[in-house]
């Protein structure tokens, strides 16, 4: 069922960000490849809307709304331009990738997982299209540039995703308001993931690998 009001117009602009930042993740990586032009936008494109994408199939909400609202192109494509024309001012930041990489995570597990909430979805089947909303995109840029996706490298990445996701249905479960929670649910999956980079924490191995 879609929603409507002040809900919606949250979810929208969190949405748009996310696909902004994982674009400046996108296209910063591709400009540390040496990649040209088309090649920047192609990574930027690919990091910013594949996750959504991934959701908005699993849900059956088609079109899906990276083509049917233009304004999600053109925040991809306007991000690679920015990582294209502005890679020095972004480098300052301090390891770009990182860290538009792990707010892009907390939006788009956020995001993803409310979307199919708003969408009838029961908790966990929620959880794991957040999750999947969250990490679809970052795959599909670490694979286009040959590398280990992330989620895949014992990192916590996925689990990060998990915890903002869950921060959103512990929330609607206890019928709480949805734009406190929603940017709880975002600072709590960019904090984990910021930390355990610093910290150099791994997700859980099996004894036996």
């Amino acid at each position: 069922m879609p929603v409507s009001g002040d809900a919606a117009t949250l979810a929208l602009v969190l949405d748009l960000l996310g696909t902004f930042v994982f674009g400046l993740s996108g296209g910063t990586l591709a400009v540390r490849r040496g990649l040209d032009i088309i090649g920047v936008l192609v990574l930027s494109t690919a990091a910013a809307l594949a996750g959504g994408m991934a959701r908005d199939v699993l849900l059956g909400a088609t079109p899906v709304a990276a083509l049917a609202d233009s304004r999600y192109l053109l925040a991809a494509l306007v991000a690679g331009l920015a990582a294209f024309l502005g890679h020095p001012l972004v480098e300052r930041l301090g390891k770009p990738v990182m860290v538009f990489d792990a707010l892009g995570l907390g939006l788009f597990a956020v995001t993803g997982c409310r979307k199919a909430l708003a969408y009838g979805m029961d908790p966990l089947p929620s959880l794991l299209l957040g999750v999947v909303t969250a990490a679809g995109g970052g795959v599909l840029r670490d694979l286009l540039v040959a590398e280990v996706p992330r989620v895949l490298r014992g990192e916590i990445y996925a689990l990060a995703a998990l915890l903002g996701a869950g921060v959103v249905v512990l929330g609607d479960g206890l019928g709480l308001p949805a734009a406190p929670v929603t940017l709880a649910g975002v600072g709590a999956a960019f904090l984990l993931r910021l930390v355990s980079v610093r910290r150099g924490w791994d997700a859980p191995r099996s004894p036996w690998s």
